[in-house]
């Protein structure tokens, strides 16, 4: 289905936590589940979820990003170097602790999420020297993903320093953004929003219809394409005046965390394999059906998009 393209993903990078065991009472000493641990494992997250599915779907992949001089930074970028993921874009930053989310869940539930974090801007004598390494970490790229947490990584300067590179050397540039100001991402070839997040960064109001949303971010932040997921509704691309709708897949939902990395690594995947925007809808509709059938954040083979097109054909 995909051959293999070299991908370059920039964005905050965090650690995943999961603590999994059984609850079969209450705690005396408040009214809480006590969840009694059978196994916990670790993984990157964030930006580093989307990159794990990049590569389960073949993708050579060139991590861009920060985490902290601590026992998370070091497990991140070891995980990722098992991978085979080239870690020669991952700063080390004693200014910064890595973020670590500890998902507690029994029976198939989450039950509580603990997040260790503190969101850090990014100092400017980092970004000087993380911009000046862009020219040799874009070299033989066929993409840029772009996957923002809001954790402080992806200053303004950052963005658009890595945007014009990229766009300098004809390499598309697809971002799942965070937050209100999309202008952020301006010159970017796709921006990936969710349904709120999009209705936020336009301004419009809640009355305003898609196609206004749409109109509104297309023409203030200057992107060719917006793709704006909207969960059950399934995906939804403007392009111009054009709007295309696509269907969602889904069976069954057990856990959407995740959803939005796996839908962002199909179709980063399909475009630089020259796929057009509806296949790639539809392979990432296919995709996030699956991810959302599981706990955690899933990780999608392209032996799992193949079975699941072969049951849906």
């Amino acid at each position: 289905m995909f051959e293999q393209k070299r991908i370059l993903v920039a964005g905050d990078f965090m650690l995943d936590v999961y603590t999994i065991g059984d609850v079969q009472r209450i705690s005396p000493e408040a009214p809480v589940p006590v969840l009694r641990v059978a196994d916990e494992s670790r993984r990157p997250g964030g930006a580093g979820n989307a990159i794990l599915n990049l590569v389960s779907l073949g993708m050579e992949v060139v991590a861009l990003g920060r985490v902290g001089s601590d026992d998370g930074g070091t497990h991140f970028i070891e995980a990722l170097t098992d991978e085979g993921v080239d870690v020669s874009g991952i700063t080390r930053d004693p200014n910064f602790q890595t973020p670590l989310k500890n998902r507690m869940i029994a029976a198939g539930q989450q039950l509580v999420r603990i997040d260790y974090e503190t969101p850090t801007t990014l100092s400017s004598e980092l970004e000087k020297q993380i911009c000046a390494s862009f020219p040799s970490l874009l070299e033989g790229v066929d993409m840029v993903a772009i996957s923002d947490y809001a954790k402080g990584f992806l200053t303004v300067p950052l963005l658009s320093e890595l945007i014009d590179q990229a766009r300098a050397r004809n390499i598309p540039v697809i971002v799942d953004p965070k937050g209100r100001d999309f202008l952020r991402y301006r010159g970017a070839t796709i921006i990936k929003p969710n349904l709120s997040e999009a209705v936020a960064a336009a301004g419009l109001g809640v009355e305003a219809t898609l196609e206004e949303v749409a109109r509104q971010i297309l023409n203030e932040v200057v992107i060719e394409t917006l793709m704006v997921t909207r969960s059950r509704e399934g995906i939804s691309i403007f392009t111009g005046d054009e709007r295309q709708d696509y269907s969602a897949k889904v069976h069954e939902i057990k856990d959407v965390t995740g959803a939005g990395d796996t839908v962002l690594a199909v179709v980063t995947a399909a475009l630089a394999n020259q796929m057009g925007l509806s296949e790639a809808a539809e392979l990432a509709n296919v995709a996030a059906g699956i991810a959302i059938e599981r706990i955690g954040c899933a990780r999608i083979s392209l032996a799992d998009l193949t079975s699941r097109l072969v049951k849906l054909a």
